[in-house]
């Protein structure tokens, strides 16, 4: 099993998608969070490895992750538990720019274009992890973020309501992917949620960045993200 790495241009997307245990790279889940909701202070997101491993030894590296041109490289691993690993990142910009961006800002008060927003899942047999990083918000302000089941579009409705693991009425933390997060004085801010369960495949499509934590609020940002059952 092997591992690929897409890096495209500056407003679009940064992908990698791979296997991982733990012993390629991708850190096992840690520590415990709230109702399998975790928000933490700003600060580096885990990231999913190096590269290094069985398959092509990372000997073609992602390239630049700050948008700058660069060619799509390979990244080789290969996983003893059948876990997988995925990581997305992208630079946020309005409906409609002259460069498409699956990071759309609705409203550039609060997310400005140019922000950046990174997403990684880890899942294996028994947890699935999404953890988030973003750059460039407004400093010193709270947020909130849900895992939605359709892509990004230029109406925010189009990304769908909250995922949930089982069908209910309400929204909470622990049937649903919570990232709620406080950015710090530079404008960043970090989030991780875990869970027992696994997505459906297809099923969740996208990360919404609302105005106010908690269950729901304004939709001011969405990125599409293509998350692995």
């Amino acid at each position: 099993m092997g591992a690929a790495a897409l890096l495209m241009l500056s407003g679009g997307v940064g992908m990698a998608h791979g296997t991982a245990d733990g012993s390629d790279g991708m850190p096992g889940p840690d520590g415990a969070g709230h109702a399998g909701h975790a928000a933490h202070s700003p600060g580096k997101a885990s990231a999913p490895g190096e590269g290094s491993g069985a398959a092509g030894e990372g000997s073609g590296t992602a390239g630049d992750a700050s948008g700058a041109a660069g060619e799509a490289g390979m990244v080789g691993g290969a996983s003893r538990s059948g876990g997988l690993w995925m990581r997305v990142d992208g630079v946020f910009s309005p409906p409609g720019s002259f460069v498409p961006s699956d990071a759309l800002t609705y409203d550039t008060r609060l997310v400005p274009a140019a922000a950046r927003i990174e997403v990684t899942q880890y899942a294996d047999r028994t947890t699935t992890r999404v953890s988030t990083r973003l750059r460039g918000l407004v400093p010193d302000r709270a947020y909130g973020m849900h895992v939605h089941t359709s892509p990004c579009a230029a109406d925010p409705a189009s990304a769908g309501p909250h995922y949930q693991h089982r069908t209910s009425a309400t929204a909470d933390p622990v049937n649903e992917v919570w990232l709620d997060f406080r950015t710090d004085g530079n404008g960043d801010g970090t989030a991780e949620a875990r869970h027992d369960w696994g997505f459906r495949d297809g099923g969740a499509r996208s990360v919404i960045v609302h105005d106010v934590q908690g269950g729901a609020g304004k939709r001011v940002a969405c990125f599409t993200v293509p998350f692995s059952a």
